[in-house]
This record gives C-alpha cells, sequence and structure tokens, in this order.
C-alpha cells in the first residue's frame, strides 16, 4: 500500500483519514439517523451529499482536470469509495459521474461536455443507464432497441429493464441498435435521450424488498437529435466496454462488508442466548470470525487487483473473480444477520425502510431496514454481471474453454 501511494503520487494515509473525518464532520443528522437504522436515502438527501463531496472537490475526483475533475488515479478513488461505503453515506448516483461523464470526456464531443458535464456535476440532472433488455440482460449484443436514422433524428423504438433509479432520472444514456446484419456488436451505438421526450413511458418494477430500484422503460417511437449520438454510430459497444473496464473493480464493496460486519457485531452484543451474551457464544464467534477473515481476504486481494492496475498490469479476471466474492461475502454477512435477528425478523414492515414512517414499529429500530437490505442483496450476485456469467469469463480466459 505505502509503495502504491508512491507511485500514484499522494499520500494514501493521509487521504483516507481525511475522508473519513469528513464523513464523520459533514453528514447531517437526518441523514446519520437514517444510516443508523439502514433507512431508504431520498433524492434531496442524496442531492445534498453530493453537493456536499462536489464543494470538495470529491465527486467527480476521478475526472480529468480539464473536465472539472481531480485527476485521481485508481487507487485513490478506490480508498474515496470504501470509506464512503464505510461510513454508510448514501450511495452516489454513479450513473453520471462515473459512467456517463468519463464517457463524455473519452469519446464526446465540445458541445456534449459543455450541455452535460456540467449538470452532474452540480447533480441537477440525473441519469440512469439503458443497457438491459427483456432477454438480453448479461447477452447485451443481442440488444433490440432500435433507432433509425433520418435527417435531423432518430427514432427510437423498443424497451430498457432493470433500469436502476429511472424513477427519479431525467436523463438515460442508451445502447441502441442502428445497424442489423453482421456481428451484433457492430450495429450497436450510444444514444443520450431526454426521459421527459413524448413516447418515453417509466414503470416501476415491484422487488420483493419493499423499495423502488428498478424500472421498465418504454420508447414509442421517440425522436432523439442526432447530436446525441456519442461517438460514432457502430462504437457503442466500444464505449460500453470502456464503462466497465472502469468500474469493474468497484463492485467489490468492500467497504459496505465492514459497515455490514459491525452491524452484525453490534446487534449480537445486545442480544442474548440463555444467561450470556450472544456475541459470546461459540457458534456466533466462529461465524463471525469466518465472515472477518473472508473480509480480511477479499480486502487485500481487492487492493492487490488496483495497484496492479494502477500500474498498467491489470489482469483480465481480477474484476470477475472479486466480483463473485464480493457479492457472496455480501450476502453472507446479511444471511448472517438475518440469522441473528431469528423470530424478531420476521415482521418486515416495508414502511419502515423510509425516513418518514410514522406509528408502531416492531423490535429494534434498525429491523426494517436491515431486512430490506437483506432481501435486497439477493440482487449483489445478478447486477453488475451476474456470477454464473464471471464464471463463464473465468472459465474462458483461464481454461480456454
Amino acid at each position: 500500500m505505502q509503495r502504491a501511494a508512491v507511485m500514484a503520487g499522494f499520500d494514501a494515509a493521509k487521504f483516507r483519514a481525511e475522508v473519513r473525518g469528513f464523513c464523520r464532520d459533514q453528514v447531517s443528522a437526518d441523514i446519520h439517523e437514517q444510516i443508523g437504522k439502514h433507512q431508504y436515502f431520498s433524492r434531496e438527501q442524496r442531492i445534498r451529499w453530493q453537493r456536499l463531496l462536489q464543494a470538495q472537490g470529491w465527486f467527480v475526483g476521478h475526472w480529468p482536470k480539464a473536465h472539472g475533475g481531480q485527476g485521481w488515479g485508481q487507487l485513490q478513488r478506490f480508498i474515496f469509495i470504501e470509506e464512503l461505503e464505510r461510513a454508510g453515506t448514501p450511495w452516489l448516483t454513479h450513473f453520471g459521474t462515473s459512467f456517463l461523464g468519463p464517457v463524455l470526456c473519452a469519446f464526446g464531443n465540445d458541445a456534449q461536455r459543455a450541455r452535460f458535464l456540467g449538470p452532474i456535476r452540480d447533480s441537477t440532472e440525473w441519469w440512469c443507464q439503458g443497457f438491459s433488455e427483456p432477454g438480453s440482460g448479461s447477452d447485451l449484443a443481442s440488444l433490440k432497441l432500435r433507432a433509425d436514422r433520418g435527417e435531423t433524428h432518430y427514432r427510437v423504438t423498443g424497451q430498457k429493464t432493470w433500469t436502476t433509479m429511472a424513477q427519479w432520472a431525467d436523463w438515460i444514456f442508451c445502447l441502441v441498435r442502428t445497424q442489423a446484419g453482421g456481428r451484433p456488436q457492430q450495429g450497436i451505438s450510444f444514444l443520450l435521450i431526454d426521459l421527459r421526450s413524448p413516447g418515453v413511458t417509466v414503470r416501476p418494477i415491484e422487488t420483493f424488498d419493499g423499495g423502488q430500484h428498478v424500472n421498465e422503460v418504454f420508447f414509442d417511437d421517440v425522436e432523439v437529435p442526432l447530436a446525441n449520438l456519442v461517438g460514432q454510430e457502430g462504437e457503442g459497444w466500444a464505449i460500453a466496454k470502456f464503462i466497465v473496464s472502469r468500474e469493474r473493480l468497484l463492485v467489490t464493496e468492500i467497504g459496505k462488508a465492514f459497515h455490514l460486519l459491525g452491524e452484525l457485531h453490534s446487534l449480537a452484543a445486545t442480544m442474548s442466548a440463555g444467561t450470556q451474551s450472544l456475541s459470546d457464544t461459540a457458534a456466533f464467534r466462529r461465524r463471525a470470525a469466518d465472515l472477518e477473515v473472508q473480509y480480511r481476504t477479499l480486502r487485500a486481494t481487492a487492493y492487490a487487483a488496483v495497484i496492479e492496475a494502477e500500474a498498467g498490469r491489470e489482469h483480465a479476471i481480477d474484476a470477475s473473480l472479486l466480483k463473485i466474492r464480493g457479492s457472496e461475502l455480501q450476502q453472507a454477512i446479511h444471511d448472517a444477520i438475518t440469522d441473528l435477528l431469528a423470530r424478531s425478523g420476521l415482521a418486515f414492515q416495508t414502511e419502515g425502510i423510509s425516513a418518514d414512517i410514522s406509528g408502531y414499529r416492531h423490535g429494534d429500530l434498525r429491523l426494517p431496514g436491515l431486512l430490506h437490505e437483506h432481501l435486497h442483496s439477493r440482487a449483489a450476485s445478478i447486477y453488475g454481471g451476474s456470477n454464473e456469467i464471471q464464471r463463464g469469463i473465468i472459465a474462458k480466459t483461464e481454461l480456454r474453454v
């Protein structure tokens, strides 16, 4: 870690302490209360937190300096995200800042950068990602959303699904099919679409955790200006690979695992097994120790991968391995928490995941939020590329199958 800090040109320990102190001192009272209860943050709270980070120069710290960022390397950004996750702060709406922003810096033209980068930095416009479709989730090359070119506009028809945060978004960046025939990847383009356009319908998908995260988005002959094409027609697949290559190590979510382990120990200390604290029982200690070993091993492996990537020696399967282990660890910790709650966890009050709950709540104030996160964590092995797909990538790369 020390060697990497020198390579990256910054003091990693100092930066980590600075971010940790910022999270401790700058989180508002209402957000702090919700962190403690694992409640769902509102759009307004997320914007408020993102603007605090932007005022500090951190929200788009990984962007090039020429476009308002700090030019962070991968290690610095990894530390930043880990510390936010450890603190439990509101999840950054990364579709704009992490995905589209770097895409426009690398592939966009001056007019697109002038129009869209500022509102992303300031959190005045929110984005969502239009990649997955019915029957075209992990196999993105089979997508069917069609964009037919006219003299001044594309006419877009089709559907996207599992679109995270579309209910709050102003814009969506989409992979669209602009050409049929040939290799499927060659006919895909990258298009920016205003969700307020006539013909766009956003429909929520009800998930069993009680929250609204994902949506279906329908496009019925939607007109999109030709100027909203990023890069060239047929370049969409390369842009999608660019996004994945920049973000895939972050799906390890080691900071979140640390935060959840703390909750596991906190809950165990307040519960009893007969005459002793549950945290003192042999069964709990064994399970907690196993999870701690998994966490420390994953964290060490993740930092080793980031350091290698920083030095230009990224390995093809690192991200897939970390994605699998990170999602499995997250689920295992949630399983342990839910088992710990036992009968107390049977009454899942979905209204308890919001800050504005009123009236009676069953049991510990953290219960609704923890159970919501447990249910939502079932998706961790699916989003970001399912674990089955990741194992296929590993097999093809290492075993040449």
